[in-house]
């Protein structure tokens, strides 16, 4: 048997052994079957993409570290289109006007917007999601991160900047 058959044969037995469970543990946390069988299933692609069963000593714990890292992202993604579709609905005059175009149209931009966060230092990234998101001041902000007040409007000044750009390129 080659390398690869054997890593497949240990995830088979890794995924008989902790799926049930992970769904179970994903499920409590989002109150949501198919968001719980999504989650566990990303956690398994996670877990295949950089498997060395030699280096994991508790796979419970390890898969529970990387379901919830791949919540996380899934709640703050969630809040950033919960965000957008309020915004979009203030500016735009209302719900009423959002055509299955403009939701395409949203869609794309969010995930414009997502791979732009992506990419922005995690200092940046981070100022940015709590004063947008968490609706956090500059100085609540850097009590937090443990930086300057300057700091904070800077890196916030600078994702702003950034999403400008991507919201008008011209």
């Amino acid at each position: 048997m080659n390398g690869a058959a054997v890593a497949g044969d240990e995830i088979g037995r890794i995924y008989a052994a902790h799926a049930p469970w992970l769904r179970r543990w994903l499920q409590r946390r989002t109150r949501c079957g198919n968001r719980a069988a999504d989650l566990a299933q990303d956690t398994f692609c996670r877990l295949l993409e950089g498997f060395d069963g030699d280096a994991i000593r508790d796979m419970r714990n390890y898969l529970a570290v990387i379901a919830r890292r791949l919540l996380i992202d899934d709640i703050r993604h969630r809040e950033v289109e919960r965000a957008f579709l309020i915004a979009q609905a203030e500016i735009g005059g209302g719900v009423d006007e959002m055509t299955p175009d403009r939701i395409a149209e949203a869609v794309q931009l969010l995930d414009a917007l997502a791979l732009l966060l992506g990419q922005l230092a995690p200092e940046v990234r981070e100022a940015f999601l709590l004063r947008r998101l968490d609706g956090l001041s500059h100085r609540e902000i850097a009590a937090r991160l443990g930086i300057s007040d300057r700091t904070v409007k800077r890196h916030v000044a600078r994702a702003y900047a950034t999403c400008y750009a991507l919201a008008y390129p011209d």
